[in-house]
């Protein structure tokens, strides 16, 4: 990529808004709380996000969205400008949209106004540029308005003077007590308004020779907070000041990672990907340290609270990146995670704007923790630990069977998924084990790796797959691998032949359970080309298929890297190529499946760089297949490089006595290393080796080659 050329530039906000990306789109800063955009009628699962390329039709813009999450909520404090008062709906053409980080504009027809959206961290600034033909502008705050599962339970709008409007929302769905609290101001006093109730207020500007610019600030704690959200963040009226500083914000976070590619879709691709792990988790705190905690109560805290904690997903990918390019988060992001902790007994599972959703299997927060003690991200280790622990000790989601059978029959779960349960479990153990090992915790040592043992249960060894088993130790039947009934079997969002290798915690064990490394190969090379009825009642996030290996949900993101765990790289290198190229594109569709809150793009990221952590906690990064040469800036003048000696497009031949570059798409295979000018032999690179600084060299070629392959140099 050009140097000259802003990284925002390459960000194309579109990719994912069609198919089953479910991304945002609209206005934000990285981890900002605003998220100000276009919503849409939820008109099903794909609306998730409250956007859909395929839709015309807009209800207004609301300043909080989810991005990638497949269940809908959000969408608090919308505005629509009208040409009526009973208007509620406003249809428009996707040729008249804009957007870049930071920025979303549209030229609606009826009413005829030029929106144009930017905003900070807690501030949404709105600018409407009315037609020529408008004598007075109609501005609808609709307060009822939601996204998906929302529903609006309480809310008020008070109108305070001629410019300034403010009020709350409470709101319950997916999040079950949401509460948000606002302050808007105008450019241009109010000429008139109208109230029908406390959810919606139309307001009538009658100066519309200058532009109509609204601030929205706002808080999960108060008014009053709102009002100096705004008071510190955005004190002026300058829109094109802030558009520019929301650009320089993205273009600081993009710009920690360079990569040395020319080729325009490979770069969009990247940085639109790079630019999706930022949307979450998001500040969820006021400028004052003020924030409304997992108990409902307001604290203040001396950190920066987060929310939207998709960690089921998450923890695989999205939060080993953070590691690397975000590590002055991590102690925030840590202690969000212990007060939350504090205020409900226990890690977060999958927290949404204060509230505990517990979406998901397993305990994911355990993992992400633990990987930030091993990284020597965190300061209080034994507190850190005591809450892995207490929150791996419950009775809840079915840990009580795990502790009475070392394993969670189908039978006595009363809630489906143990399969897939016990496995997410498993890998949560481990990390507690990892840590309790590192702190000289001997007996919590013994006691979580011998239960982070429990997916061996689940392994039939006669069908060679992860089933469920009832309390007599019965494997369940009938059996169909290829089956999945969404919230109604043994597995979370997936089959048997997908959650088989949920083991990334113990890969070589894994190993063991198949009989070794040839029949392990050999069943995992038939993941990849298989093909079977999932059957009518499977999850519509079982996608991206290549045989049954589904890439377009989590829990088969590690499953490629495992050929390293065997001395195979070189077919971890060949569908990692495959799956680059086939799931991932420059298009509204370019993602083949939900984007999960930066997970889906996070994997990605690595990826092409040529990294992947499969083990949760730990800092192990497997080296795949990378696309291109690339930079990741650690802090102001320390940089880890990766440097790739003859990329996959690009290779070396001598002619007539002179070394020429010709096109190649064959060039996939790691020949050889070298980190720091040391050849390296290791198929992995430990994270504290990355955060030093320094050079890896990867020397690519058309054929398989030995490097790696040694027992000593895998993973």
């Amino acid at each position: 990529m050009a140097d000259a050329i802003p990284y925002t530039h390459y960000v194309n906000p579109w990719i994912g808004t069609g198919g089953h990306g479910h991304v945002f789109l609209g206005a934000n800063v990285p981890f900002g709380f605003i998220q100000l955009g276009p919503t849409e009628h939820t008109r099903g699962w794909d609306w998730c996000s409250g956007y859909h390329i395929s839709d015309s039709i807009l209800v207004g813009f609301s300043h909080t969205h989810l991005s990638g999450t497949g269940i809908g909520e959000l969408g608090d404090v919308t505005f629509l400008p009208i040409s009526y008062v009973d208007q509620k709906e406003v249809k428009f053409s996707h040729e008249n949209e804009m957007a870049h980080p930071g920025y979303y504009a549209i030229k609606l027809n009826q009413p005829n106004v030029f929106v144009e959206l930017t905003a900070t961290q807690r501030v949404g600034f709105h600018r409407y540029t009315f037609g020529g033909d408008a004598t007075s502008g109609l501005l609808a705050i609709n307060l009822k308005q939601g996204i998906g599962w929302d529903g609006m339970t309480a809310c008020h709008i008070t109108i305070e003077n001629d410019t300034t409007v403010s009020g709350y929302r409470r709101s319950s769905g997916w999040a079950e007590d949401q509460w948000v609290y606002f302050v808007a101001t105008f450019s241009h006093p109010v000429d008139s308004h109208r109230q029908y109730g406390d959810t919606l207020t139309i307001l009538s500007f009658k100066d519309l020779s200058q532009p109509l610019m609204v601030k929205c600030a706002l808080s999960a704690v108060s008014v009053d907070n709102a009002r100096e959200n705004m008071r510190v963040e955005l004190p002026g009226w300058d829109f094109h000041k802030a558009v520019a500083a929301a650009d320089d914000a993205w273009n600081e976070e993009l710009s920690k990672i360079s990569i040395n590619e020319y080729d325009d879709d490979l770069s969009t691709i990247f940085y639109t990907a790079l630019y999706h792990t930022m949307t979450a988790p998001s500040v969820f705190c006021d400028v004052n340290g003020d924030y409304r905690g997992a108990d409902g109560q307001v604290h203040h805290g001396d950190f920066v609270n987060y929310t939207t904690f998709s960690l089921w997903d998450t923890y695989r990918a999205a939060h080993p990146l953070m590691t690397l390019i975000h590590p002055e988060m991590q102690a925030d992001i840590a202690a969000t995670f212990m007060h939350i902790y504090e205020q409900q007994g226990k890690l977060p599972v999958w927290h949404l704007m204060g509230n505990e959703t517990n979406c998901m299997v397993g305990n994911p927060g355990v993992p992400v923790l633990a990987d930030l003690i091993l990284k020597g991200l965190v300061k209080d280790r034994e507190a850190t630990f005591q809450a892995m622990k207490t929150s791996a000790m419950l009775d809840e989601r079915g840990m009580d069977l795990l502790k009475k059978h070392g394993y969670l029959p189908y039978d006595k779960d009363s809630a489906y998924e143990t399969v897939s349960k016990g496995l997410e479990y498993a890998i949560a153990d481990a990390a507690i084990a990892a840590v309790a090992k590192k702190l000289g915790k001997k007996d919590d040592y013994l006691y979580f790796i011998n239960r982070s043992k429990s997916y061996q249960k689940y392994f039939d060894p006669q069908t060679k797959f992860m089933r469920g088993r009832g309390v007599d130790g019965s494997f369940h039947e009938p059996f169909n691998p290829f089956s999945s009934s969404h919230l109604h079997d043994d597995y979370t969002e997936g089959n048997a032949w997908q959650y088989t290798w949920l083991v990334p915690h113990d890969v070589k064990g894994l190993i063991k359970l198949f009989g070794g490394e040839k029949p392990f190969v050999e069943k995992l090379d038939s993941l990849f080309v298989v093909h079977g009825d999932l059957g009518k009642d499977a999850s519509p996030d079982i996608s991206g298929l290549m045989g049954q290996y589904a890439h377009g949900n989590e829990p088969n993101h590690h499953t490629i890297y495992l050929y390293n765990y065997a001395g195979q790289p070189y077919k971890t290198a060949r569908l990692l190529r495959q799956t680059m190229s086939e799931m991932y594109g420059n298009d509204y569709d370019g993602l083949c499946g939900n984007e999960d809150v930066g997970q889906m793009s996070a994997w990605y990221v690595l990826s092409a760089l040529g990294l992947y952590q499969v083990e949760p906690a730990g800092g192990k990064f497997v080296i795949g297949s990378p696309l291109y040469s690339s930079s990741i800036r650690l802090d102001d003048d320390k940089y880890f490089h990766i440097h790739v000696i003859n990329p996959s497009n690009k290779i070396y031949v001598i002619e007539d006595g002179k070394s020429r570059l010709k096109d190649s798409d064959e060039n996939i295979y790691v020949q050889r290393a070298w980190l720091n000018g040391k050849p390296y032999h290791r198929s992995y690179i430990m994270y504290d080796d990355i955060m030093r600084g320094g050079t890896l060299e990867l020397e690519m070629g058309p054929k398989p080659s030995v490097w790696g392959t040694q027992p000593k140099h895998r993973p």
